[in-house]
């Protein structure tokens, strides 16, 4: 049997608008036990995402303030996607090539309607 991206993907996904800043994005992720948060698509603003990682790499050891930061200026876009049909080694495979370990899953309608992480 072949797994595919549904089969282990979270249908929970948390959004965050672009302008929020640093710091409230740490705490939905704290108080939702995730590490990563879909940008908001506004008007011709893509949708992007933010990790805890980017938090990691780009704010902690850069020594900045997440008050002082917004969302938009860390977050990784375009996004790259999955859809629900692909399958679990063509995922991990896409993961590997890009370096991610969150992947958000996007139906035929361009909608993002789960998440899956290495």
């Amino acid at each position: 049997m072949q797994y595919k991206v549904r089969d282990w993907m979270t249908d929970v996904v948390v959004f965050i608008n672009p302008d929020a800043t640093v710091l409230e994005a740490l705490a939905i992720m704290r108080r939702r036990y995730i590490q990563s948060l879909i940008v908001r698509k506004i008007n011709e603003f893509p949708y992007g995402i933010i990790t805890s990682r980017d938090v990691s790499d780009k704010i902690v050891a850069l020594d900045r303030n997440p008050r002082d930061v917004l969302v938009k200026d860390i977050m990784t876009t375009p996004l790259i996607t999955v859809t629900p049909e692909m399958s679990l080694q063509k995922c991990a495979i896409t993961m590997r090539d890009h370096h991610i370990h969150h992947l958000p899953v996007e139906n035929e309608k361009d909608e993002i309607i789960g998440m899956i992480a290495a």
